[in-house]
């Protein structure tokens, strides 16, 4: 179970009045936020509520309409191109597909940010990848391509490949998403080992209730129909006690195990 974080925890990611969406149109409207220093935050929210783009607009895929974010300070918005990959190292992604590149090896996929990013000896940089294998348990898989293992271990690699810069914040779309039960605890697990280790603040849009009660510390319920936020805590707390009886039936569902 995760336990809460202290309040005086510094902030490292602040959304301000953000207003997102396409073409102009907006999804969701004038969000306020924050995310502290080693806190798993989650995001949640029925089908199109918007909760994919919120997160797509926080790792800087897209320009929003309107409002700030604002990564340990620096705004993604108001920054050059030069900047915004500055800032964009102090973060890593883990997209819902894993998104490994299939013509490469584990290693290699782990290497590319390292390639990109650093300018560090590719002998060095094969240590790292073997490193960031070992840390997600994958050790001995350096040469194994994504097409000769399971769902759950390219999450791992995801991850390793994620991490790769050692970042302080890492970004998660629906994690658990095509896992079995028992892979998508392993890499509750494992979420959960990493913050304590390295002390990292996790963002993670995900609607697997189990995930959400094992690992968050706290939640915003994004809401379709007033395009914004509706309630925001401790899932534990708003399920037993929100005033609001659309939250308390969504985090109480039947499908939920207790």
């Amino acid at each position: 179970m995760s336990t809460q974080m202290p309040e005086n925890k510094k902030t490292v990611i602040e959304v301000e009045n953000l207003s997102v969406g396409y073409d102009g149109n907006a999804v969701l409207k004038e969000l306020s936020f924050s995310v502290r220093e080693s806190e798993i935050f989650v995001i949640l929210g029925g089908s199109g509520c918007g909760k994919s783009t919120l997160l797509k607009h926080m790792i800087g895929l897209y320009d929003p309409i309107g409002g700030d974010i604002r990564i340990k300070g620096r705004s993604i918005v108001a920054s050059t191109e030069d900047e915004k990959d500055d800032i964009l190292k102090q973060f890593g992604v883990l997209y819902q597909s894993s998104a490994l590149f299939s013509s490469l090896t584990l290693a290699e996929n782990i290497a590319v940010p390292l390639k990109e990013f650093t300018s560090l000896s590719d002998e060095v940089i094969s240590a790292m990848a073997s490193v960031k294998l070992s840390l997600v348990g994958l050790e001995g898989y350096e040469n194994f391509s994504p097409s000769e293992i399971s769902g759950g271990m390219k999450k791992r690699a995801g991850l390793a490949r994620a991490m790769a810069l050692d970042p302080e914040i890492l970004f998660f779309d629906e994690p658990s998403a095509g896992l079995d039960p028992i892979s998508s605890a392993d890499l509750d697990k494992l979420i959960l080992e990493l913050r304590a280790k390295y002390g990292t603040s996790m963002v993670i849009v995900t609607h697997e209730l189990d995930s959400i009660f094992a690992i968050a510390d706290r939640v915003i319920m994004l809401d379709k129909a007033s395009m914004g936020i509706i309630e925001e805590g401790d899932p534990r707390e708003m399920r037993k006690k929100s005033p609001n009886p659309w939250v308390r039936e969504f985090l109480n569902r039947s499908d939920l195990k207790e």
